[in-house]
């Protein structure tokens, strides 16, 4: 899968799906530095994923301060022609110009891929 370096970002797309409602979500960041994937409410309100009474609710220290999220458990997530399967991902008010997430290492291990930053792509290691 081909990736993209702006700004002095490396940015992908994803597709979640959500109770059968699938979202292609550009923009979001690959961050090695990231434990957990983080996606913006924002951009999946119109598949009607929003936090709700009983949602696990967490809360991120880093640069910017202290942000909250919500979890949410995902029918799957397909990155290329990859895909997981009932993953729990955290969702946040989080507002920055350009980005929708943080594709985090949660996600980067748990799929087993590779960045070839000479060729700018992203790639599975092998089967998992």
């Amino acid at each position: 899968m081909q990736i993209e370096y702006r700004d002095g970002l490396l940015f992908t797309s994803i597709e979640i799906v959500y109770q059968g409602r699938s979202k292609l979500i550009d923009n979001m960041v690959i961050d090695t530095g990231a434990v957990k994937t983080l996606i913006s409410q924002n951009v999946v309100e119109d598949i009607n994923l929003r936090v709700e009474m009983g949602d696990h609710i967490v809360t991120y220290y880093g640069i910017g301060g202290k942000e909250h999220a919500f979890t949410k458990k995902l029918d799957s997530i397909k990155l290329g022609s990859f895909q997981l399967r009932e993953y729990e991902i955290d969702f946040s008010g989080m507002d920055y110009e350009g980005i929708n997430g943080l594709l985090g290492l949660d996600i980067l291990l748990d799929a087993g891929l590779v960045l070839d930053l000479d060729k700018l792509e992203m790639y599975r290691s092998g089967p998992k």
